[in-house]
């Protein structure tokens, strides 16, 4: 038996075969899965399985979920796909029999009015249809969002459509850790984590900028439309600014901030702060 990871080639089902293994779970009760298994070639080094997986086919994940004990089910990144490519991943792992699934979804999904909510609340409601063991991870926005952004802030500084409107980031490594704690213990089935570390606002994050760089770093509100057209202005396909553009405009209302202190419970310590992770950023850019 073991434990299925999807999306091992992307940034966070990564992160996630990481933590199992810094928590001790033996690398040959690992399996990580993904489209392109040459980027998986050093973890099959380390002893951990490699299958190819595909959301879009069905026999694939078949193949690939035999066996699994628990499965860690990393949403998809295609925007406009995921519905169906998650009703795969559903039906395979309920032909399989899989004991747990922990699914990673976005803060208050079954409510959030955002773009990128729907698709999310699509798969909750399918995966909890199903009948398997579930666990939900609602995690909120990385603080790498932003981290990732430092060149074009120092430059131009913060442009947004986000008003006063708090959003609770945390870093990638932390949602990992926290999914990672799922899997390894026990009394998590069928609960539902909002996930997300202490709030702030764009305001906030340019003067933390500012502050740790010491070059003067502002924030620019726009409206919606007009954040949109920026976001195009600088290279971004529409239809992804867009979603870019409507998920501040739920940040501005709050529909990306939690409440409560599952991200804490699940690490059993503080979420990494905004300050450390610029501090850390800013130290990686010199």
């Amino acid at each position: 038996m073991s434990i299925v990871v999807t999306g091992a080639t992307g940034h966070l089902g990564r992160l996630i075969v990481e933590s199992l293994l810094h928590r001790g779970v033996p690398a040959d009760r690992i399996v990580a899965l993904g489209r392109d298994v040459s980027r998986l070639a050093d973890l099959e080094q380390r002893g951990v399985a490699v299958r190819s997986a595909d959301y879009d086919d069905l026999d694939s994940l078949r193949a690939a979920f035999a066996g699994a004990e628990k499965l860690m089910f990393v949403s998809g990144s295609e925007v406009g796909r995921r519905t169906a490519q998650h009703h795969q991943v559903i039906t395979a792992a309920r032909e399989a029999a899989v004991g747990l699934v922990v699914y990673t979804s976005i803060a208050r999904a079954d409510t959030s009015s955002l773009i990128l909510a729907a698709e999310h609340r699509a798969t909750e409601q399918e995966l909890v249809a199903s009948g398997l063991p579930y666990v939900l991870l609602r995690n909120s926005w990385y603080l790498e969002n932003y981290t990732g952004q430092l060149d074009t802030y120092l430059e131009h500084g913060v442009a947004g459509a986000a008003g006063d409107g708090r959003v609770a980031a945390a870093t990638r490594a932390d949602y990992a850790e926290a999914a990672a704690q799922v899997l390894t213990s026990e009394g998590h089935t069928g609960r539902v984590y909002e996930l997300g570390g202490a709030p702030f606002t764009l305001t906030d994050l340019a003067a933390e900028v500012s502050h740790q760089s010491g070059r003067p770093v502002g924030y620019l509100d726009l409206p919606v439309e007009k954040y949109t057209e920026l976001l195009v202005g600088a290279g971004l396909p529409e239809p992804y600014a867009a979603v870019l553009a409507d998920a501040d405009r739920g940040l501005a209302v709050g529909e990306l901030s939690v409440e409560g202190d599952d991200l804490r419970t699940l690490l059993g310590r503080e979420p990494t702060s905004l300050a450390d992770a610029v501090r850390a950023a800013l130290a990686a850019r010199r």
